[in-house]
Protein backbone atom coordinates (compact mmCIF):
# COMPACT_ATOMS: atom_id res chain seq x y z
CA UNK A 1 0.00 0.00 0.00
CA UNK A 2 1.26 3.13 -0.81
CA UNK A 3 0.36 6.88 0.56
CA UNK A 4 0.83 10.05 -1.71
CA UNK A 5 0.48 13.50 0.22
CA UNK A 6 -0.06 16.15 -2.33
CA UNK A 7 -0.15 19.86 -1.34
CA UNK A 8 -3.27 21.96 -1.55
CA UNK A 9 -5.43 18.59 -2.31
CA UNK A 10 -6.17 16.24 -5.19
CA UNK A 11 -9.00 15.68 -7.39
CA UNK A 12 -10.96 12.08 -7.94
CA UNK A 13 -10.39 12.91 -11.90
CA UNK A 14 -6.79 13.57 -11.78
CA UNK A 15 -6.05 10.32 -9.81
CA UNK A 16 -7.91 8.49 -11.82
CA UNK A 17 -5.88 9.47 -14.96
CA UNK A 18 -2.51 8.65 -13.12
CA UNK A 19 -4.15 5.29 -12.08
CA UNK A 20 -4.61 4.75 -16.48
CA UNK A 21 -1.31 5.75 -16.45
CA UNK A 22 0.05 3.06 -13.78
CA UNK A 23 -1.80 0.13 -15.37
CA UNK A 24 -0.48 1.00 -18.72
CA UNK A 25 3.26 0.98 -17.79
CA UNK A 26 2.98 -1.87 -14.62
CA UNK A 27 3.12 -4.77 -16.82
CA UNK A 28 7.09 -3.76 -17.27
CA UNK A 29 7.70 -3.93 -13.87
CA UNK A 30 5.64 -7.17 -13.29
CA UNK A 31 3.50 -5.27 -10.76
CA UNK A 32 -0.36 -4.77 -10.11
CA UNK A 33 -1.87 -1.64 -9.29
CA UNK A 34 -5.44 -3.11 -8.00
CA UNK A 35 -7.39 -0.07 -6.35
CA UNK A 36 -6.81 3.59 -5.09
CA UNK A 37 -8.54 5.31 -2.13
CA UNK A 38 -8.23 9.63 -2.52
CA UNK A 39 -8.99 12.17 0.23
CA UNK A 40 -9.13 15.13 -2.23
CA UNK A 41 -9.36 17.82 0.63
CA UNK A 42 -6.44 16.56 2.48
CA UNK A 43 -4.66 15.79 -0.75
CA UNK A 44 -4.16 11.97 0.02
CA UNK A 45 -4.13 8.87 -2.51
CA UNK A 46 -3.94 5.56 -1.46
CA UNK A 47 -2.63 2.72 -4.13
CA UNK A 48 -3.01 -0.74 -3.23
CA UNK A 49 -0.34 -2.53 -5.70
CA UNK A 50 1.17 -6.50 -5.63
CA UNK A 51 4.85 -5.72 -6.80
CA UNK A 52 8.00 -8.27 -6.41
CA UNK A 53 9.64 -4.71 -4.48
CA UNK A 54 8.79 -1.69 -3.60
CA UNK A 55 11.01 -0.19 -5.67
CA UNK A 56 9.34 -1.82 -8.54
CA UNK A 57 5.76 0.12 -7.41
CA UNK A 58 7.95 3.13 -7.03
CA UNK A 59 9.40 3.05 -10.73
CA UNK A 60 6.27 2.38 -11.96
CA UNK A 61 4.30 5.31 -10.30
CA UNK A 62 7.83 7.30 -11.51
CA UNK A 63 7.67 6.13 -15.12
CA UNK A 64 3.93 6.70 -15.71
CA UNK A 65 3.27 9.93 -14.03
CA UNK A 66 6.34 10.44 -11.92
CA UNK A 67 4.24 11.29 -8.61
CA UNK A 68 6.13 8.82 -6.70
CA UNK A 69 4.48 7.80 -3.67
CA UNK A 70 6.02 9.53 -0.17
CA UNK A 71 5.59 6.10 1.95
CA UNK A 72 4.75 2.59 0.77
CA UNK A 73 3.59 -0.15 3.30
CA UNK A 74 3.92 -3.92 3.09
CA UNK A 75 0.86 -4.99 3.93
CA UNK A 76 -0.94 -8.25 4.18
CA UNK A 77 -4.95 -9.36 3.78
CA UNK A 78 -6.34 -10.38 7.13
CA UNK A 79 -9.68 -12.67 6.61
Amino acid sequence: MDVHEIAGGVSMDDVAQAHLADLQAQGAYDVRYLRYWVDEGHGRVFCLVEAPTAQAAADVHRRAHGLVADRIYQVQEGS
